[in-house]
């Protein structure tokens, strides 16, 4: 039996159960009706018992239509907010810019950031503490590690880091076909072990690599801890990777009492020689996981742009030579062997815009959650304390009222002042706005600038599908063919 007949036996099962102990409990504990104040609720439905919504809600993205979800319910109860249940757990949705701005602009006033229960059972220190509070201290520590001069120091190395990955025999065309996502990710991954660990060594990298993507595909998985489940395997590459990790960290803590590493060499230092209010330092467990956390956020919405980028540019060519142009204009005003500088960087207009326009119309991150702190009305409706809240960059990057022709590419939708505000947020917004975003710009940049001029290529399956799982990825992984640039 394959694993994915195994899981679909297993929720079947957990179904039929809920179904038996929800109708058991509704029998036993039934109380005469009592009158009270009726709440005016979102309209939507809340799916079947525990469940809730969240098979249609994972299908839909699986089958390439995450958009369909709200779409239809959008259509059918409302265009500002709906109700149903995800992860077990009561949600309202709130679309449109306006459902952004409103979460955005509402950071620990009235809702705060949450994550699903799943995530507290890989990373157990967050049992410890609240997720708001844990949110807290990322930020606090996050500054530091992405202020614009450290970002500057960041940006030779990234480009290094990229012209030794696509020189790499991965990347010879004699090969026939390559695979772009999985090759995506080793570049990101290499950058973040590098920039957040100082780990550069190939046959360290590779030790928790494949571990690390088993712990990413069921991060955001449904939390069914049997073997063969997605979850189960998570959590189990979780405990891997952070042995690992928790071997780094004690290796570094004599390094920097022996003042043979620095405070500032990365983010693993930072953290080490970094004390709290209570001047308390954080502790290795505690580190591991913010680490473990960090290498999620620097590498796999990257890697799911950097693919996307491939795919558009094999499959618009006019797109391509714009962007190869641009690249090597960058290239004729330098050295033959000089790194990239922060100000090369800002000469890739056009290249950005083409990677805003990706991540437009294959956005890395769908949507994110909240959790209201206080009961509070919005669109006319009332959204009690406790509940979650979900926006969704599915409701804004595809609506031609806000995006003209929307699966149309156009990166000139970016030039000036760019879109309306809170209709284009593959990074968020807000006070919980990605912090990682420049860090993003940074690395897709590097490896733009080295690929176009190093290759021209096309797609090897014309009509590939697109699936989220949490995130878009061609369904294939993108094979491509490789020529060298003339």
């Amino acid at each position: 039996m394959q694993d994915s007949d195994m899981e679909l036996l297993l929720l079947s099962s957990l179904l039929l159960l809920s179904l038996v102990l929800s109708l058991s409990l509704r029998i036993l504990y039934s109380k005469p009706r009592q009158t009270k104040t009726k709440i005016n609720l979102p309209r939507g439905r809340t799916g079947w018992p525990v469940l809730g919504e969240t098979l249609e809600f994972l299908s839909m993205g699986r089958n390439g239509t995450p958009e369909k979800f709200f779409k239809d319910r959008m259509t059918k109860y409302s265009p500002h907010i709906f109700r149903t249940s995800l992860l077990g757990e009561k949600t309202a949705v709130l679309c449109g810019p306006a459902g952004n701005k409103f979460l955005f602009s509402n950071e620990n006033k009235l809702v705060t950031s949450w994550w699903p229960r799943n995530v507290e059972k890989i990373f157990p220190t967050s049992l410890q503490t609240s997720t708001k509070e844990e949110s807290i201290k990322m930020r606090k520590l996050l500054p530091g590690f992405l202020k614009p001069d450290s970002l500057q120091k960041y940006v030779p190395i990234m480009d290094s880091i990229a012209r030794k990955h696509l020189n790499s025999s991965k990347w010879d065309p004699n090969n026939g076909e390559i695979t772009v996502l999985p090759l995506a990710k080793q570049y990101t991954f290499a950058v973040a072990c590098k920039l957040f660990l100082s780990i550069d060594d190939p046959k360290h990298i590779a030790k928790f690599e494949k571990p690390f993507h088993v712990l990413v595909a069921g991060v955001l998985s449904i939390p069914i801890n049997f073997p063969g489940t997605s979850f189960n395997r998570a959590i189990k590459a979780a405990n891997l990777i952070r042995k690992e990790l928790l071997e780094i960290i004690r290796k570094r803590k004599v390094l920097l009492m022996e003042r043979r590493s620095m405070p500032d060499q990365d983010i693993l230092a930072h953290m080490l020689t970094t004390t709290d209010e209570n001047g308390q330092f954080m502790t290795e467990l505690d580190i591991a996981d913010k680490i473990i956390g960090l290498l999620i956020g620097g590498h796999d919405t990257a890697s799911a742009a950097i693919t996307f980028i491939m795919k558009y540019l094999a499959e618009l060519p006019e797109v391509y030579h714009k962007v190869l142009e641009e690249q090597r204009g960058v290239a004729d005003g330098k050295p033959e062997d000089e790194m990239l500088n922060w100000d090369d960087l800002q000469k890739m207009r056009y290249s950005w815009n083409v990677a805003s326009e990706v991540m437009r119309l294959a956005p890395p991150l769908q949507g994110n959650f909240r959790e209201a702190i206080t009961d509070f009305t919005y669109a006319g409706f009332s959204v009690p304390k406790g509940w979650k809240l979900y926006w969704t960059a599915n409701s804004t990057h595809k609506n031609p009222e806000y995006f003209p022709e929307p699966e149309k590419f156009d990166p000139t939708r970016f030039d000036e002042n760019g879109p309306i505000p809170y209709t284009y947020v593959p990074f968020g917004g807000g006070p919980r706005m990605c912090p990682g975003k420049e860090y993003a710009r940074l690395e897709i940049l590097a490896f733009m600038y080295n690929v176009v001029r190093k290759f021209k290529w096309e797609k090897v399956i014309p009509d590939e599908k697109i699936v989220v799982d949490p995130m878009p990825m061609p369904a294939n992984g993108l094979p491509i063919r490789l020529h060298h640039q003339i």
